[in-house]
Order: C-alpha cells, then sequence, then structure tokens
C-alpha cells in the first residue's frame, strides 16, 4: 500500500511541476483562449496550402506562398520588438489579434464567394505576416507579465505544448472540411476563433511595469542587436535556430506533395501527415514542461536538432504513407524540443527590458529565415525532386547540429553566468563564479575579440 501511495504521489507531483504556470489566472486566460485560437489557425495554414495547390499545382508557388506569409517577419520583426520594449505588451498583442481576426474574415469571404484569386491569398498573406511581425515578440515579451520569472519556463514550455495540440486537431479538421465543404469554411472558423483569445486578453488583470523609451526606435533596436551579437550563448543559439529554419523548416510548404503526388492520399492524407507531427511536437514540448531546471538544455538543444535531421531524411525517401506519419512524429518531437528549449535559454538569459528585442531576433530566425527556405525549397523541388530537396536541408541540419555540440564548453560558461544574473537559477552568482571559476564577465571574451 504504502508503494502505491508513493506511486501515487509522484505522479501528483509531477502533474503540478508540468502544469505550474497554470495557478496564474492570467495565464489560464490565455492558455484556454489561445489554444481555441491555434486550432483556427492550424485549419487556415493547411486549407491555404491546399487552396494555392489546388488552384496552381506549382511547387514554386507553395514555396512562394511561404515566403510571403513569413518574410514581413525577417523585415518588421525588429520593429515589433522595439514597440514590445516602449508600450503595453497587452496592448500589443489585443491589437494584432484583432488585426489577424479581420484578414482571417477578408479571406473566408473570397474564397467562399468563389471571387478568390491566387494575388489574393498572396496579398493576404503578407500583410499576416506584418501583424505577425509585431504579434510574436510581443507576445513573447508578455509571457514574463503574465506568470512572473519564477514560472516563465514553464509557461513557455506550456504555450509550446498548446500550440502543438492545436497543430493536432487542427490539421485533422481541416483535412476534413477541405474535402467535404472547401477552403472556405477553414478560413471562417479561424476567423471566429480569434474571438477567443481576444476575450482572455481583455478579461486579463495586469501590472505592467513602467519601461522608459530613451533614445530613438533605431537606437532600441541597434541596441536589440548589439546584445544578442555580444552574448556568446544568445548569438550561437540564434545562429543555429537560423540554419534549421533556414535549411530544414521547409519541408512543411512541400508536405501536399507529398501527400499528392508522392503518398497519393490527398487532403486528408495531408491533415494525418500534419497531425503526426503535432504529436511528436506536443510529446516534445510537454516532456520539456515537466522538467524542473536548466541543466543539460544546452547539449539537449544540439542532440535534438541532430535527431531532427536524421529522422526527416528517413522520412523524405519513405514511399509508405503510414511509415512517413511514423517517422514525423519524432521529426515533430526533436523540432519543437530543440525550437522550445532555445526560446526557453534564451529568455532565462536575456534581461527583461531588452525582451522585446531579443525575442524580435528570435522571430528573424525562427520564422524570418523560413520563408528564404521556402523559396529554396520550392525552386529546386521542381528540378531535384521533393525528396532530395528535404534531405539535403536535413543534412546541412545535421551539420550545424555537429558544430553547435563542439562549441559547448564555452557555451555553458558563459550562459550558466547569464541565468544567474537573471535570477532563474538557484544560488549566489558572485559565490558561483568564486567556486566555478566562471569569468567575471559575461562579454568580456566577445569584447576582447572585437578589440
Amino acid at each position: 500500500m504504502s508503494e502505491v501511495a508513493s506511486s501515487s504521489t509522484s505522479i501528483e507531483s509531477r502533474w503540478r511541476t508540468t502544469f505550474r504556470a497554470l495557478r496564474h489566472r492570467n495565464f489560464q486566460l490565455f492558455f484556454s483562449g489561445q489554444l481555441i485560437s491555434l486550432i483556427g489557425t492550424w485549419m487556415q495554414n493547411i486549407a491555404q496550402a491546399w487552396l494555392v495547390y489546388r488552384l496552381t499545382h506549382s511547387p514554386f508557388l507553395l514555396g512562394a506562398i511561404g515566403f510571403a506569409s513569413q518574410i514581413p517577419a525577417f523585415v518588421a520583426a525588429p520593429f515589433g520588438g522595439a514597440v514590445a520594449d516602449r508600450w503595453s505588451r497587452q496592448k500589443l498583442v489585443i491589437a494584432t489579434q484583432v488585426s489577424s481576426m479581420v484578414l482571417a474574415f477578408m479571406l473566408a469571404a473570397l474564397t467562399l464567394t468563389h471571387a478568390v484569386k491566387v494575388w489574393h491569398v498572396f496579398v493576404l498573406a503578407i500583410l499576416l505576416g506584418i501583424v505577425n511581425a509585431f504579434d510574436i515578440p510581443g507576445r513573447q515579451a508578455f509571457m514574463v507579465e503574465m506568470v512572473g520569472k519564477e514560472d516563465l519556463m514553464n509557461a513557455i514550455a506550456l504555450n509550446s505544448s498548446m500550440f502543438n495540440g492545436a497543430r493536432i486537431v487542427g490539421p485533422a479538421i481541416a483535412g476534413i472540411l477541405v474535402a467535404k465543404i472547401g477552403e472556405g469554411w477553414c478560413f471562417f472558423a479561424n476567423a471566429v476563433s480569434y474571438i477567443a483569445v481576444i476575450t482572455g486578453l481583455l478579461l486579463m488583470r495586469v501590472n505592467s511595469p513602467r519601461r522608459d523609451s530613451k533614445g530613438t526606435a533605431f537606437d532600441n533596436i541597434v541596441e536589440g542587436f548589439r546584445f544578442v551579437r555580444t552574448a556568446i550563448p544568445i548569438r550561437d543559439l540564434m545562429l543555429l535556430l537560423g540554419l534549421i529554419s533556414l535549411v530544414a523548416m521547409p519541408y512543411a510548404v512541400l508536405m501536399p506533395i507529398f501527400a499528392d503526388q508522392i503518398l497519393h492520399r490527398g487532403a486528408n492524407g495531408l491533415g494525418i501527415l500534419m497531425g503526426a507531427t503535432g504529436v511528436g511536437a506536443l510529446l516534445g514540448a510537454l516532456s520539456l514542461a515537466a522538467r524542473s531546471g536548466l541543466r543539460g538544455v544546452g547539449r539537449l538543444i544540439g542532440i535534438s536538432a541532430l535527431f531532427f535531421g536524421a529522422f526527416l531524411v528517413g522520412f523524405a525517401w519513405s514511399r509508405s504513407f503510414w511509415l512517413s506519419a511514423f517517422l514525423l512524429v519524432p521529426v515533430g518531437y526533436f523540432m519543437m524540443s530543440q525550437m522550445t528549449s532555445s526560446n526557453t535559454l534564451i529568455q532565462a538569459m536575456v534581461p527583461d527590458h531588452l525582451r522585446g528585442r531579443v525575442m524580435a531576433v528570435y522571430t528573424m530566425m525562427f520564422m524570418g529565415m523560413a520563408p528564404f527556405g521556402s523559396l529554396f525549397a520550392g525552386a529546386m523541388a521542381k528540378p531535384l525532386g521533393a525528396p532530395l530537396t528535404i534531405s539535403m536541408g536535413a543534412a546541412a541540419c545535421m551539420v550545424g547540429a555537429l558544430w553547435f555540440l563542439s562549441r559547448l564548453s564555452e557555451f555553458r560558461v558563459v550562459a550558466r553566468q547569464m541565468i544567474l544574473s537573471q535570477g532563474l537559477a538557484g544560488g549566489d552568482p558572485e559565490q558561483e563564479i568564486a567556486t566555478t571559476g566562471m569569468i567575471t564577465q559575461p562579454f568580456s571574451r566577445a569584447k576582447a575579440e572585437q578589440e
């Protein structure tokens, strides 16, 4: 009996650890509203890709629509980060969600009235990309105001879990709706889903800290880039993230080709394949939420990137639908493990007054590099074929992972000190430096290199 009671207590303790950020009312409102909204977002992503493919049957245009929807994140994210560090992050996120809802209603109206043209989809995708360039840095920086620093790491992991839970449900629903009644109703459902997250944001009671706006907006943006460049661990994380987004993540934009031409399963198959990736990604995010510390996260990032590339190669050359779906589970798991761990570690190291601008650089690397990869993948898929295109990107991803792992010794020294300085790890910073022999200034080596 005592063993059963001990096991029950252990399970309950792990459950509380995994979902501890949900004890905050503001995060509860955000979590529930965003979950509904993200299901709609994934429905729109799948339906939009299928709409472009149905209208054009062009691999290049599939890559081009990915480019159009994400390139604004590369161009405009620094401005979004500067806004997030100067004004109310809550109001910024409300504004971006309302704007996204309006754009979704416009796409739904065009599609349901059979007036939609490919150029309509491109224009609306670009506008949504501009909105996301402000939304992502604002939403990531707003997280700390919802839960505080003590639960920030768990909130980031749960946010990723929610994103990928929606990634499972949304594509599955979209696959059914597209096949039965068309893409327009997916766009309409996405527009309506924004009401949930907007309501949750309006109900929040947030005590936003006052942020002094010193210098021009341009000076603020430069300050953010300078911090990322001189902080060795953050710079290395951003470089690996940007490489993976450029060469490996574009596999998603070619998924309609695999579903239709290679695996012969159409829209329903596309939903299942994307859902399989979501299952793996959800498991990866939940495994990180169950962690209670940051020990070993750097090595986890490098290993996850390595296995992400390896399983992606396996998927590229599979000709069995169910084997392909099975391989996408670890692809999603290691992809999310690498992305979420990077986000977690970056936010653990960055000071709050720079959080929006650093997360803007994260947005540039995560979403901003992907459109270039999407464009290149779409262009290369026609002469080389989708399998070879994805395999080449996956191989480059594995090379980047090995480079990152080779730098871990230097990475750990500076990362540990930066985390301690932000109060997100136990122990006294000065004592920790004295006993471990860490360098006394986090950026002294970077500065020496510059000199």
